[in-house]
């Protein structure tokens, strides 16, 4: 047991609530921050109200730090940090901004290496509960995903992976200045993923690279254009970087093997995860 307190944002979400628990059972001392704050047992955090900001530090001299994926890592929020006594910041950002362009994350990196204090970046590849938890869960339930992306192979990792990772970040040695890129065993295509979803609920999911399909399905939902049109654009510079192979930091950081993509599939589908009226 430890008597330092490690802040962790985004509590609730995919990653965050993991990180927290893999912290809880280690017996460490989380101080869970999301919006519905002590409804949940947690603190009070909002990216949209500073005055939350203080009060979730607390006496916390470790971070975890993600923002929801429209919301940028503000520069105020991580000098309040440092301020109140934050010494190491670990960052869940994504693989393959660099093609993608994606501004938002490349500031948040940016922004924790130059924070004066210790640091870790975590890189992870697509998110296996993306399409149990999260975005794809509509499109699987739909029966047809939609990503402009082809054939390109993507190592899809599980949430509690990346939780596991960042949790060794949060409070062991050797992971000062490092950035980590955390995927799944292997690369998979989106068809093939889609696949393994379909075989493991016992439904049809069909996939649709091109980025036609994209359009219509954005469309149909009252995307606006002028957004999907840029998707398409960055979805393309990643297609033609050639995505990322797998690595082995789950392993080298951990000591254990990722969950692969189809132990993943049939335990949410065991779990009900693609249920009709779930």
């Amino acid at each position: 047991m430890t008597d330092e307190s490690i802040l962790v944002l985004g509590a609730t979400g995919s990653t965050g609530r993991r990180v927290t628990a893999q912290l809880r059972l280690e017996g460490r001392t989380v101080r869970a921050a999301s919006r519905q704050g002590h409804t949940n047992g947690g603190v009070r955090f909002d990216w949209t109200d500073p005055d939350t900001w203080a009060d979730a530090v607390g006496d916390a001299t470790s971070m975890y730090l993600m923002a929801p994926h429209e919301l940028p890592v503000e520069p105020e929020f991580v000098d309040t940090a440092v301020a109140s006594g934050i010494r190491r910041i670990v960052l869940l950002s994504s693989r393959g901004i660099e093609p993608m362009d994606d501004t938002r994350l490349l500031a948040a990196e940016q922004l924790v290496r130059d924070s004066g204090v210790d640091w870790t970046i975590v890189r992870a590849d697509w998110f296996d509960q993306n399409f149990d938890e999260g975005f794809f869960r509509a499109a699987v339930m739909a029966g047809e995903l939609a990503v402009p992306v082809g054939d390109l192979g993507q190592a899809f990792v599980d949430a509690g992976d990346i939780a596991a990772v960042a949790a060794k970040a949060l409070v062991g040695r050797g992971h000062e200045a490092t950035t980590y890129e955390v995927t799944g065993p292997e690369a998979l295509t989106f068809a093939e993923a889609a696949d393994a979803i379909g075989r493991a609920a016992g439904r049809k999911v069909v996939f649709r690279g091109e980025p036609d399909a994209y359009r219509a399905v954005q469309r149909e939902i009252g995307f606006p254009a002028e957004q999907t049109e840029r998707d398409i654009v960055a979805f393309t510079a990643l297609r033609e970087s050639g995505g990322g192979d797998a690595t082995d930091t789950v392993r080298t950081v951990t000591g254990r093997e990722p969950r692969s993509f189809a132990d993943y599939a049939a335990d949410a589908a065991a779990r009900g995860a693609w249920r009709d009226g779930r």
